[in-house]
């Protein structure tokens, strides 16, 4: 096997000379926004879990009463043995919040794109999908098995002449987007999309992983601006704003029962462990009983972009760029040094040239922490003042 070492060793090394080398640090979670980190207690901006609710008791208690009454695991593929009651209940729920007939919860959230795209498309197909749209997002359509295609990011013309373009030659068309884009913090023009969907004949599906719970009043970014845009596709995940671990796809109850006897990623995978339903059910309650404090990650956002003169942020993640992907390893290393957790974003994950800092803020960041943030970035010159 020396053969596949060295592959490995030489793909280290590049990498390790690129500054891209990824490696896990051992880092403990020890409350909602607190981290121990290389024996060091470091305040975090670097977690998805936007609304602290795997820490909440109700999240917990639900999840711990879940496991005494259904055992840990699920047993097998919901389709075998594995869809406890907890499974009817979640989907329902989902379903009410986001508006829609019906609801599939699958295992993640990159199993629900690597599912639902080839179920809905194949080789005869057309999908387009914006340029910075999350890497499940890239996966399903390339797994389709059809013709697929990049649109420059939010670039509603762009994506029109391809649709000119290429439209008439294929039998079905999907359009893939990100609600909130994960590294930028922007949201897509869903309105504008949805109307050349419907121009065209095409199926809009929306990644709603970084919105629900915080966009909307907690529906999403589909009502980011009050009114609900027609996407008849959304999916998201349970493991950010949601506080636990899951994907989903909210749309008519036909699309569902399609998606419920096709998608492989549903059919060949164990269910979600009766844990993680629960906790999704008992953070929904919280949204939908409290849209104040899931309007709360923005607006820490906001303070912080205020703080340094940035646009105002439009959801709970702002993007630091720097450039060079050293130059970000670096600029965490200071961040660190004062006693944040901002971890540096490097390609692939970013485009070239655009390694970032990436912020994201959660409902109980304590404000005067967020302005001490602010002003060690404007101090460091991360930033322009």
């Amino acid at each position: 096997m020396s053969s596949l070492d060295d592959f490995a060793r030489e793909k280290l090394k590049q990498l390790r000379d690129r500054s891209l080398l990824r490696t896990l640090v051992e880092t403990t979670r020890t409350d909602d926004i607190w981290v121990v980190r290389n024996g060091r207690r470091l305040l975090s901006f670097s977690c998805n879990d936007y609304l602290n609710l795997s820490h909440h008791p109700a999240v917990k208690a639900a999840a711990t009463a879940a496991i005494e009454r259904y055992g840990v695991g699920a047993g097998a593929s919901r389709l075998v043995t594995g869809n406890h009651p907890l499974f009817t209940e979640l989907e329902a729920r989902l379903a009410r919040l986001k508006g829609t007939e019906a609801a599939c919860v699958f295992g993640s959230g990159y199993l629900a794109n690597a599912g639902i795209m080839p179920t809905l498309t194949g080789s005869a197909d057309l999908v387009l999908i914006d340029e910075l749209a999350h890497s499940c997002m890239m996966a399903g359509g390339k797994l389709a098995g059809g013709r697929a295609l990049t649109f420059r990011h939010n670039d509603i013309h762009h994506l029109e002449g391809l649709l000119k373009e290429h439209r008439s030659n294929h039998r079905h068309a999907l359009i893939a987007t990100d609600g909130v884009f994960s590294m930028d913090g922007d949201l897509a023009p869903l309105h504008a999309l949805a109307d050349l969907s419907r121009q065209y004949d095409c199926w809009l599906l929306s990644d709603d992983a970084h919105g629900i719970g915080v966009l909307g009043d907690g529906r999403g970014s589909s009502f980011a601006d009050g009114r609900k845009a027609d996407v008849p596709l959304q999916m998201g995940t349970l493991s950010k704003a949601i506080g636990g671990y899951g994907g989903y796809l909210c749309a008519s109850q036909p699309v569902i029962d399609l998606i419920k006897t096709r998608a492989r990623t549903l059919v060949y995978s164990t269910g979600l462990p009766p844990a993680s339903v629960a906790g999704a059910i008992a953070a929904i309650d919280i949204i939908e009983q409290q849209p104040d404090y899931a309007a709360r990650p923005i607006a820490k956002a906001r303070l912080f972009t205020r703080r340094l003169g940035l646009p105002d942020a439009v959801s709970p993640i702002v993007p630091i760029l720097i450039g060079d992907a050293k130059a970000a390893l670096d600029a965490s290393q200071v961040l660190e040094n004062a006693g944040f957790l901002v971890v540096a974003i490097r390609p692939p994950t970013v485009p070239d040239g655009t390694a970032r800092l990436r912020v994201a803020f959660t409902a109980l960041h304590p404000d005067a922490e967020i302005e001490r943030l602010a002003e060690t970035i404007r101090s460091a010159t991360l930033t322009p003042s």
